[in-house]
């Protein structure tokens, strides 16, 4: 009788399969499974495994799947109880996919558990064109929502991953993307640790994030995916056991754009001696010259190979008792699964002015236009790294679906998104005097405009000729700012619906038009979303994770990492929209901001609770958000920062208590050499719907409560 092998013994523990495993491999075996895609090694029942796939809002690239409302869309919601539920639907969702391919016997990329997202970097500059991919500007926001995420994917059995979450991309990355296979960020260690690594340290020491993926850049001059940010920080200081991927293609820069090498397997033996285990892209195939070159050893390859072996036996893929084997393909894009969509697509919106005009009453219009480029593009909803949604309602349908018997729907085009006309035979500004003409037929019109993904994203994935995907600067791009103030020049009451993934400068908007909601990439059922908010279905709730500026000349370069003016934190100009702002149709009251004591020594953490009340005779939901202020720091620190956020549903005329812990980490300072220091002195902590600066009082015209507390 034939023994079982250690490695498929599920009495043992997946460290001991995973190195029994390893050890049965030869040495071409061992290398052929560090590159993405892992082939099957039939003597040892190892079938082939592609690790590529994505999930920022959705399992993405492989069919049909529930389209969430694009990341940084979730992130307006400040409701992290929600992201951690689409989280959950993600690893349902990916093992129904998962499951039904595998009877298939469809093993192709994107069909895999191994999900590299979420994407925790930090949106420091609006013209990144992958910022829509992030949780916005915020160290603190990012870190809360990213552990919430990674703890949705991988779910709570006490044995098995659902699915694998991935951080990317570590570290300091954030465009400019055409720049990204060669530049070097370099950064203060002051920056570093209080704005760029925070969120990464806090998935994998709280979420246990199973794998993180490093940047296509250099830090301090070393490739991020051979850096000793991964070795002494990743590795050694947080403990992070997972598998490090690189980003795809970014080890061939090595030699290619950083010239840190000559030749391929100096590229790989260098990732490898810095504990990068998996490779997307092609140099790990060059291992084996590497070890034949003395660059590297077998010794080396093999903790990479056992920990990959080690996510693949997490996720029960050797086992045949594993829970979510059960998991049936009808879950996918369920009916369930697509109402969270639609409702996270409602929290996600910020109303960003209204002046009365909203919400409209379809019962007492006669007439309204819908005019503008993205009116009725189901390339808006979808964000970039999406999947396939079965059904798609723009915002012209979803005005239709409220209008319906009831007011006349007016529609115009108005422009092409970015070119000067829509037709290629036509003089530039085609379809301008059509968007004139419906707006002067119409009680009200609804101006839809902004970006979509195919000119804001990722370099190679956005037609963004210009930037490779990032913006060049903050204006509405083509015809569109002519098409605004030719409609609002009608004179009609106006809305400006904004889709887009980052801030765009719309000061004329701010001025002339009479209502503005942010609508961002809003998943598959964004359009109906937003025809709800505009007729008054729901009250809105959500703020901004990104400062809206008033120019790119208010910004530093685009190729300066230095915090130093820019985001809430730092930033030196006044915003056209804040961080953190958002308007509402209820009125909330806020009062009684108590803290637990008013003197601590250093090291304590502390308890703040406020109060607030929905004075309004309707339901509605309001995020409360806590910031700390450091009044007697010894070297530079942010204006403010966000330490605490939830958002809380009240019926009409109810109150609820919040109560929020303010840790000691909240409390510290980051010094120049990047250590964290509490010093002695007053601090003061302010809680209301919007963020304590000048600009939100002026625009929201509520003022956030205050408390100052003492360390010892």
């Amino acid at each position: 009788m034939t023994e079982t092998p250690k490695y498929l013994d599920e009495s043992l523990s997946f460290e001991e399969r995973a190195k029994d495993l390893v050890s049965r491999m030869t040495l071409e075996e061992k290398a052929s499974q560090m590159v993405y895609t892992a082939p099957a090694i039939p003597r040892l029942g190892i079938p082939g495994y592609n690790w590529w796939n994505e999930a920022l809002h959705g399992v993405a690239r492989a069919g049909t799947a529930t389209m969430f409302p694009q990341a940084i869309a979730m992130a307006a919601m400040f409701d992290a109880g929600m992201v951690e539920k689409i989280g959950e639907v993600i690893a349902e969702e990916g093992r129904a996919k998962y499951n039904e391919n595998v009877r298939q016997n469809d093993r192709d990329i994107y069909k895999g558990l191994t999900f590299w997202s979420p994407n925790i970097n930090i949106f420091r500059d609006p013209r990144w064109g992958r910022g829509h991919e992030t949780y916005g500007e915020d160290p603190y926001l990012t870190a809360r929502l990213g552990v919430r995420f990674v703890k949705g994917v991988q779910g709570d059995d006490p044995k098995y991953l659902k699915a694998a979450a991935c951080a990317k991309h570590y570290a300091v990355h954030s465009g400019p993307e055409s720049l990204r296979h060669e530049f070097d960020a370099v950064v203060s260690k002051q920056d570093l640790f209080d704005t760029y690594l925070p969120a990464f340290e806090a998935l994998v020491k709280e979420a246990g994030v199973e794998s993180v993926m490093g940047a296509y850049n250099r830090v301090y001059g070393q490739p991020a995916c051979a850096n000793d940010l991964l070795t002494d920080i990743l590795r050694k200081e947080w403990g992070f056991k997972g598998h490090f991927v690189s980003d795809c293609g970014a080890l061939s820069d090595f030699h290619l754009h950083h010239m840190v090498t000559d030749t391929a397997p100096e590229s790989a033996a260098l990732a490898v001696k810095h504990g990068c285990d998996l490779n997307c892209g092609a140099v790990y195939l060059h291992v084996l010259t590497a070890i034949q070159e003395g660059l590297i050893t077998e010794e080396e390859i093999t903790p990479c190979v056992e920990r990959l072996m080690l996510t693949r036996m997490k996720l029960g893929l050797f086992d045949k008792d594993c829970p979510f084997d059960a998991i049936p393909y009808s879950v996918n894009d369920c009916d369930e699964h697509r109402a969270l969509s639609l409702e996270a697509a409602r929290r996600a919106q910020v109303l960003l002015k209204n002046d009365g005009l909203l919400p409209l009453d379809a019962d007492k219009l006669g007439s309204i236009a819908v005019i503008g480029p993205n009116a009725d593009s189901q390339q808006v909803l979808k964000g970039n790294y999406n999947g396939t949604a079965s059904k798609y309602v723009t915002i012209l349908e979803g005005v239709h679906e409220i209008c319906d018997g009831k007011a006349r729907v007016y529609y115009a085009e108005g422009c092409h998104l970015y070119r000067d006309r829509v037709e290629g035979l036509s003089l530039p500004g085609d379809r301008l005097g059509e968007a004139v003409a419906v707006a002067q037929q119409a009680d009200v019109v609804v101006l839809c405009l902004g970006l979509d993904p195919t000119i804001e994203g990722e370099e190679g994935d956005a037609s963004n000729e210009y930037g490779a995907g990032d913006k060049a600067h903050l204006n509405l791009p083509g015809q569109q700012q002519k098409l605004l103030e030719k409609v609002v020049a009608v004179g009609k009451p106006t809305v400006l619906v904004l889709s887009s993934g980052s801030a765009l400068a719309v000061n004329f908007a701010q001025e002339r038009c009479n209502a503005v909601v942010q609508n961002w990439y809003a998943g598959s059922f964004g359009g109906r979303a937003a025809a709800e908010l505009l007729f008054g279905k729901f009250s809105p709730s959500g703020r901004l994770p990104v400062t809206f500026y008033k120019s790119a000349e208010d910004l530093p370069a685009f190729t300066d990492y230095a915090m130093e003016g820019r985001t809430y934190r730092y930033l030196h100009h006044e915003p056209l929209y804040p961080f953190g702002y958002g308007l509402s149709y209820a009125k909330f009251t806020f009062a009684d901001l108590k803290l637990s004591a008013a003197e601590i020594s250093a090291g304590q953490g502390l308890t703040a609770a406020v109060t607030v009340k929905n004075e309004s005779d309707f339901a509605a939901a309001t995020p409360v958000t806590l910031y700390i202020r450091d009044e007697e720091a010894s070297t530079r620190v942010p204006h403010f920062s966000l330490c605490g956020f939830a958002r809380v549903e009240l019926a009409a005329g109810q109150s609820k208590t919040l109560e929020f812990e303010v840790t000691p980490r909240s409390m510290a300072l980051t010094a120049e050499d990047g250590s964290y220091v509490i010093e002695p002195g007053a601090f003061t902590l302010f809680a209301g719907s919007v963020a304590p600066d000048e600009r939100s009082r002026a625009l929201s015209g509520e003022t956030a409560l205050r408390a100052g507390f003492v360390v010892r």
